[in-house]
């Protein structure tokens, strides 16, 4: 505390420091992670479409072996699932809804759908998703190891950071890695234990499985990434080029 005289001869008490309640940092501490708890929950849902988007690529393989177990026509249970994905297309798009997931949806069970109707084969429903995620786990390694993260690419838009994590935030960029690798193993679940059933022709067995390691694995991922996201640097935003500011009218031109 210091005392200095007025301009009228009076002391006058100055405060050297302002007493900080050590309360209110923790308050703004909690408040601070709990924020960033759920825009990293919110910016991994958004990214893979959330629990709808899963149900969406879900629901219609659990169609087809119903449908093939009550009808024991693959063409039939092949129109159902098909059907049921067109549903979810023309339900999103009624609501004005993002259909990339829905659509993706349709892309794929439209392939499994053909290539079973042209074999009679019923199992081959399954193949382009074994395949496409077993090109799924490559693709995500590849980018991890080229330190081009596939996690970081899908996420950057999503929380306005764009790229910056690749060369402005290394410890973005260490986690989104991490994150990336996490996908690889738990989503590489699937077709390790998917494809040894398709070569035993167990149609029911694989469809059945097919539908259980649909959500949950996806669930873990995406919980792991957050988890990951929670301990890493936040975002730095991406800046957009600034517009040249409008010449005043009147102004003298050159």
């Amino acid at each position: 505390m210091s005392v200095s005289n007025q301009p009228g001869g009076e002391p006058a008490t100055q405060l050297g420091a302002v007493r900080v309640d050590p309360e209110d940092d923790a308050a703004a501490e909690a408040a601070r992670q709990a924020a960033a708890s759920r825009e990293a929950a919110d910016t991994v849902m958004q990214a893979f479409g959330g629990v709808r988007g899963m149900v969406d690529m879900t629901l219609p393989g659990l169609v087809f072996i119903v449908t093939y177990n009550i009808t024991h026509q693959v063409s039939a249970a092949a129109w159902a699932a098909l059907g049921l994905s067109g549903l979810f297309v023309v339900a999103r798009l009624a609501k004005r809804e993002t259909v990339q997931h829905a659509f993706s949806g349709v892309f794929g069970v439209a392939i499994g759908a053909w290539i079973a109707m042209k074999t009679g084969k019923a199992e081959d429903f399954y193949l382009p998703g074994l395949l496409w995620n077993v090109g799924y786990c490559i693709a995500f390694a590849v980018s991890a190891l080229v330190r081009w993260p596939l996690i970081g690419v899908m996420l950057g838009p999503v929380t306005g950071e764009m790229f910056t994590w690749r060369r402005q935030n290394p410890g973005r960029l260490a986690a989104y890695v991490k994150a990336t690798w996490a996908w690889v193993v738990i989503m590489g679940i699937k077709p390790v234990i998917l494809f040894p059933l398709y070569f035993t022709h167990n149609v029911n067995l694989l469809g059945w499985l097919k539908v259980a390691l649909g959500i949950p694995p996806m669930l873990l991922a995406m919980y792991v990434t957050w988890q990951i996201l929670l301990k890493a640097p936040p975002p730095i935003k991406a800046q957009l080029d600034e517009e040249p500011e409008e010449q005043p009218a009147g102004a003298d031109r050159p």
